[in-house]
């Protein structure tokens, strides 16, 4: 597996704002956020309660998710009405152009202080790229299984979001191989290709300038192994929709 490489806390809006990424260790990532790293890993139970995805075109069982939207303006964190997440053909081929309605995320979960000290930093981050203004946030927790035996944490390939900023954040990978992340730019030759391994590592992407994908995952010596995420996307202007 190829090490992610990792930026200090301190680069990392530098680097998502000179190179279109970030990618931070554990530690970095709680030095980034400004929390312990035991409080941000303490959402990591809200994952074992997800449901399953009855929108895989592949016929797939192996996604389980929550959905759930936000504003942050400043320091203000609003949970908006329950909305169907959609996106264009444009930017999803496979499961684009359809509203897919979801469970929300535990309530318990979207008041965490460490959930929403996480949503008020990216915003911050967003500001840098963008200029300060309010960021329209979709929330995704993943589980991604090998029950069936392969489980795909991005069947619609490599790809963007048709977002400003796109985070995911490794919350749990256990009895399995693969899940390597892909990370191109839009416009250019260049790439880079790292493994995710250790819960509190955290992607940034500058969506407009990337494009993203995960491999595959197998089970590892277990039944059942799985990969958890949390991805988050934060958007100028408002939310996509038909």
């Amino acid at each position: 597996m190829f090490q992610p490489p990792f930026v200090a806390a301190s680069a990392a809006d530098e680097s998502l704002l000179q190179s279109g990424q970030a990618v931070l260790s554990p530690q970095g990532t709680a030095g980034w956020l400004g929390l312990p790293l035991p409080e941000l890993l303490a959402l990591q139970p809200y994952w074992d309660d997800l449901r399953p995805d009855g929108y895989l075109k592949d016929g797939g069982r192996y996604r389980s998710r929550r959905h759930s939207c936000f504003v942050v303006d400043g320091s203000a964190v609003t949970e908006t009405p329950r909305r169907a997440h959609w996106q264009p053909l444009d930017y999803n081929a496979l499961h684009g152009g359809i509203e897919r309605w979801y469970e929300p995320v535990d309530p318990a979960m979207a008041v965490h202080p460490a959930f929403q000290a996480l949503l008020r930093r990216l915003a911050r981050s967003a500001d840098r790229l963008r200029g300060a203004q309010p960021w329209f946030i979709e929330v995704h927790p993943f589980r991604i299984d090998t029950e069936g035996g392969i489980g795909r944490p991005t069947p619609e390939g490599a790809h963007r979001d048709g977002v400003d900023l796109v985070a995911v954040l490794l919350l749990a990978r256990q009895h399995i191989k693969g899940g390597e992340t892909r990370v191109f730019e839009a416009t250019g030759p260049a790439g880079q290709r790292f493994t995710l391994t250790e819960p509190g590592s955290l992607l940034l992407l500058d969506d407009p300038r990337m494009i993203h994908e995960a491999t595959p995952i197998q089970p590892d010596g277990a039944a059942r192994g799985h990969r958890d995420t949390l991805v988050i996307t934060l958007r100028s202007g408002g939310f996509q929709g038909p």
